[in-house]
């Protein structure tokens, strides 16, 4: 999923800090004096905070930097026009974490390895080691070379915004399904709050415990990606997760964007919702957060088969079809050293860093204690655990849009109750399967 976030939850971001940055008045100096580079993402808190500090890597290496932010969906489809025909457009760009098995796996990035292993390019103490590798697992090939470093890391976890209300119902934070099923239920409707509540983004959400549960999506991503939609054990969690959307959450919810569902909890009219760690964090830090005193955090819950919370990557690359290549590296060094990630989290409370070294320091851990509670741990436990089990593998496979789209709409018809789950899953693999030999992708089936 990509974590892009409103206007309230920039966190930390000031009327101030969001302006441009003045000018710089002066001479450039150095080898890359007079070059310009260009540089393109969607939009994402990090590049917000970023611009502001454009006109000094202006002035330390004379190169400008033209950034052109847009839309998630457009930014993809243009990209992924522009990478494939190997355009020399852009010299940077935003790899994408659902476009990575595509983009990468195609040649249409540029290797990065060599970049960092050269002295001369990249010193020692920027240490390519230090990105945490749950993380930068996405940005490697099959034979382990570098093809971006992260920006931002989206790490699950869960959040209760009422856990007064879990307290006085003599529970703990859910660890377990059958938990998790067990406080929704003895929960909803306390002090008119709903038990739980998520987005239609329902294959981002309900994956985790689908997991959990022993359930697959396809046979064995990223070698075999036939669809297995069908399962008996993955009818049995769609019609558990179906249940927490049409029992114990919020009329309307099927609707929902995820702005939507964060302001019901910052609200506080809905308690549990399970995401990623910068959708959380509002209900401590916002304004306008009601919950600031109630909230607590934890993993997502776990089932038979283990835990396996949600974890992705966006990162900075360089296109194959730049001409300006060295420049462009200087700019990702820059962006992404540790000083200037530090910076960032200091100064602007951005907390997705995919630094090792910045994520373990005592500055980090003191912006990321939320009412008493060390989330930085929650942080980096899940985005160690996505490397050790490789199982976030299936999102950036070729298939996984045809699948995506398919289980949204099975699991609206389930919580509707307009098919049952079998019914409804075995209708999204059929659709599935077709749309994905339209696309000439090979499966067994």
């Amino acid at each position: 999923m990509a974590n892009r976030l409103p206007r309230r939850a920039l966190l930390g971001a000031t009327a101030a800090g969001l302006l441009p940055a003045p000018a710089v008045i002066g001479q450039t100096k150095g080898p890359y004096a007079g070059t310009t580079i260009r540089g393109a993402a969607f939009s994402l808190p990090f590049h917000t905070f970023l611009r502001n500090y454009f006109p000094e890597f202006e002035e330390k290496t004379g190169i400008k930097i033209v950034f052109d932010v847009q839309a998630f969906p457009v930014y993809n489809q243009r990209m992924d026009l522009e990478l494939s025909t190997k355009g020399s457009t852009y010299d940077i760009c935003n790899v994408t974490y659902a476009y990575t098995g595509r983009w990468i796996g195609a040649g249409w990035m540029t290797d990065l390895d060599p970049f960092t292993a050269n002295p001369n390019m990249t010193p020692a103490e920027w240490n390519p080691g230090d990105f945490i590798g749950g993380a930068q697992a996405s940005m490697r090939d099959t034979k382990g070379h570098t093809y971006g470093f992260g920006i931002e890391a989206g790490a699950m976890i869960l959040g209760a915004a009422r856990a007064d209300l879990i307290d006085k119902a003599g529970l703990k934070m859910p660890a377990t399904l059958d938990e998790f099923r067990n406080v929704c239920e003895m929960t909803q409707g306390k002090d008119g709050v709903a038990a739980y509540v998520a987005d239609k983004l329902h294959h981002w959400n309900w994956v985790p415990y689908l997991l959990a549960a022993g359930g697959r999506l396809m046979k064995d991503a990223p070698r075999n990606l036939t669809p297995t939609l069908d399962l008996p054990v993955n009818a049995a969690s769609a019609q558990w997760y179906a249940d927490l959307l049409s029992n114990y959450s919020i009329p309307g919810v099927l609707s929902y964007t995820d702005d939507q569902a964060m302001q019901a909890q910052l609200s506080g009219r809905a308690n549990i919702r399970t995401q990623s760690m910068t959708w959380m964090l509002p209900l401590y830090k916002a304004a306008d957060s009601t919950v600031k005193n109630t909230v607590r955090y934890g993993m997502v819950p776990g089932g038979p088969a283990g835990a396996f919370p949600g974890a992705n990557c966006h990162a900075f690359g360089i296109p194959a079809g730049s001409k300006k290549k060295e420049a462009a590296w200087e700019f990702i060094k820059w962006a992404l050293s540790k000083e200037m990630l530090a910076r960032i989290v200091e100064k602007h409370g951005y907390p997705s860093i995919v630094r090792r070294s910045v994520v373990e320091s005592d500055m980090y851990r003191s912006a990321m204690t939320l009412n008493g509670q060390d989330v930085s741990k929650l942080y980096l436990q899940v985005l160690e655990r996505g490397e050790k089990g490789g199982y976030m593998a299936y999102r950036t496979t070729p298939v996984f849009p045809q699948l995506g789209d398919k289980m949204n709409r099975a699991i609206e018809a389930i919580a509707t109750k307009q098919q049952d789950a079998p019914t409804a899953l075995k209708q999204a693999q059929a659709q599935a399967v077709e749309d994905i030999k339209k696309a000439g992708i090979p499966i067994d089936l």
